[in-house]
């Protein structure tokens, strides 16, 4: 597509103008989608960051709707995915005058299994599943008539039910082409249509899994895809360094000890000393758990004890045992086959963990309440996962509107490792000069400060009551989020319908904070990013301090010996951008359309007072600073006042 032919379509009397309502001509959206369109012609990488309010999902499905090639658009949320899917590529067909042929692709897990769905019929009377007697019989009269197997159709069980994990597969337990069910397998059915689409719609996860082949028996997406546009790319490192990391904990170990028995039962075959070895398994997994900590945390190898260790070894030997006692069964069935092979892929996890040096990885133990998981991460993923995108020939395009500090990029191209990639910073088409302030409020003490929270609050209650609420309370710690429920819960003179995270689940809360006027939501991390809400319910976003990452964390602890061991300087190269990449994503939270208007509020001093507070603020937005309270509330007068 030509530029001349982008910008008609774009235009003030183009189709977009003419099918989507309330679309205006943006010339920041123009100039993304003529580098994209240039990146997918050109067969080059690209990152861009675009703006709040470019319109960049338009901006990048334009121009690989016309380029006639094979695309694959990965997104970070599952929010994004079937938004993608549902709304704006069919508006987009209807604009350009034919459907678009694309499809929507999950992971497994939102699939039903019908060969578990069979074995979980099979054991109904059994405890403990006969008190789900009657969501069993709902899920198989749904499956007799489920064209596609997608689980989010059956809206009367819970998406939290306990049942899911045992009617859906996961890379572990999937049988693969040895599936007695395997023509009807309803994943199969999702990817043979994907390969043949011309678009196809998939996760960062779904994405690594298939760069990775973690995907076995089901063929490949990505040999014939000619370009893959990462949309919430500040989300895809992360998630590729997840695909890194070797695991093994109780949840895998209690798995396998499930399937193994209803395998045993299913074949005809239950075998005494068998079952014996499975209580045994199970045994040394909830010993190893004995010897950790209580609570939910991650926590560095060297802090464990020797107890932990050997019982560790004992769970490692313990999955050696049953591997070779499963030779004698797995030509009973495909899943005690499978079994013995996934036994085998635990031991062989725990010999890595076991046996990794610290210069080649991280060793941590992420604890739950009940269970716990051992891994081995590598330190930097960039290198892997540099050969894993290199080894596609393809464009990659890479967009956000949070991969650059300042005008930068070399933090995030760091981290995915790319190489000869090119880069393009589109800023906001919003006028943030009129319809934006940036308070940061005097004399509040540093965050270390043991009076600094409850001093944030205090200013932040000032702030809400000029802004007659319409806010969002950011905090960067779980803490702080307590204490500021408990503050503002207590004032009786606070009267502000006010939502707290963990409350309720995160839509319903976010759905009370658009029905009542005047809410005022307190969140964390999950709160700063994947939230779009429009008009004048939000008003204010008041953040307590800079979102500096724990430094109790053993993986960024890790990560920071590394950077340091090589000569870098583990602050400016690593904490500082990730830090401002945060902040950038909380900061958006506020304006996302034209019409509206608020206040940013951050009430961490070192913004002003530190050197480096310089790299944040000319990353945010171009918003006018102002320190004074009356200054905040004039603003909202100009703006209809308070109360609204």
């Amino acid at each position: 597509m030509t530029d001349a032919n982008l910008t008609a379509l774009f235009g003030a009397g183009g189709p977009l103008a003419a099918c989507l309502t309330g679309f205006r001509p943006r010339p920041e959206q123009l100039a993304m989608a003529q580098g994209v369109a240039a990146a997918l012609v050109e067969g080059h990488s690209l990152v861009v960051e675009a703006g709040t309010g470019t319109g960049k999902t338009l901006a990048y499905l334009i121009p690989a709707l016309d380029s006639g090639l094979r695309v694959v658009i990965s997104t970070g949320t599952k929010t994004l995915q079937d938004q993608l899917f549902h709304r704006d590529l069919p508006m987009l067909g209807k604009a350009v005058g034919r459907p678009v042929d694309a499809q929507l692709l999950k992971g497994r897990a939102n699939y039903l299994c019908l060969y578990r769905l069979n074995q979980l019929t099979a054991a109904a009377d059994e405890l403990p599943m006969s008190r789900h007697g009657d969501d069993i019989r709902l899920l198989s009269r749904w499956a007799e008539r489920t064209l596609t197997g997608d689980i989010a159709e059956v809206s009367e069980l819970s998406e939290n039910s306990s049942l899911w994990p045992r009617v859906t597969s996961t890379v572990d337990n999937c049988l693969g082409s040895r599936c007695p069910l395997f023509d009807d397998c309803h994943v199969v059915a999702a990817r043979h249509a994907a390969r043949e689409a011309e678009m196809v719609v998939v996760n960062h996860h779904l994405l690594m899994a298939d760069l990775a082949m973690k995907e076995e028996g089901f063929g490949q997406l990505l040999p014939g895809a000619d370009a893959l546009i990462i949309d919430e790319a500040h989300r895809f490192p992360d998630v590729a360094q997840g695909f890194f990391t070797i695991g093994l904990g109780t949840g895998q170990v209690l798995d396998l000890a499930g399937d193994v028995r209803s395998e045993l039962v299913r074949s005809g075959a239950f075998d005494g000393s068998l079952d014996q070895r499975l209580d045994e398994l199970r045994k040394t997994a909830a010993d190893a758990r004995l010897t950790l900590s209580d609570g939910v945390a991650n926590l560095p190898w060297d802090a464990t004890r020797d107890d932990f260790r050997s019982a560790f070894a004992a769970l490692g030997a313990s999955l050696d045992e049953l591997s070779s006692a499963l030779a004698a069964f797995e030509d009973l069935s495909p899943g005690l086959q499978r079994c013995r092979q996934r036994a085998g892929s635990m031991f062989a996890a725990f010999e890595a963990i076991d046996s990794a040096r610290d210069d080649q990885g991280l060793r941590w133990i992420r604890l739950a309440r009940r269970t716990f998981t051992a891994n081995v991460t590598p330190l930097d993923t960039a290198e892997e996962l540099s050969a894993l995108l290199e080894s596609r020939p393809a464009a990659w395009v890479f967009t956000s509107a949070t991969l650059a500090v300042r005008d930068d990029f070399q933090h995030f191209i760091s981290r995915i490792g790319l190489q000869d990639i090119k880069t393009r910073q589109i800023p906001s088409p919003f006028p943030f000069a009129q319809i934006a302030r940036l308070y940061l409020p005097r004399n509040l003490p540093q965050p270390n400060d043991p009076k600094f929270t409850d001093q944030a609050v205090a200013a932040m209650r000032a702030a809400v009551i000029a802004s007659g609420g319409h806010a969002f309370l950011l905090f960067t710690s779980h803490r702080a989020l307590r204490r500021a429920a408990e503050l503002l819960g207590d004032d009786e003179d606070f009267n502000f319908p006010l939502l707290v995270q963990g409350s309720e689940p995160r839509t319903r809360l976010l759905e009370q904070f658009a029905a009542q006027p005047r809410a005022v939501l307190l969140g964390t991390a999950t709160f700063w990013e994947g939230i779009d809400i429009r008009g004048h319910d939000l008003v204010l976003v008041a953040i307590d301090r800079l979102p500096f990452a724990a430094p109790g964390d053993p993986l960024l602890a890790a990560r920071l010996e590394a950077i340091r061991n090589q000569g870098g300087n583990p602050f400016r190269d690593y904490q500082l951008p990730q830090a401002v990449l945060s902040l950038k994503q909380g900061v958006g939270r506020l304006i996302r359309d034209y019409d509206d208007y608020g206040v940013v509020m951050i009430c961490d001093p070192r913004l002003t007072e530190k050197s480096y507070g310089r790299v944040f603020m000319s990353s945010l937005p171009p918003m006018p600073v102002v320190r004074e309270l009356d200054m905040i509330r004039e603003f909202y007068a100009e703006h209809g006042g308070a109360g609204l």
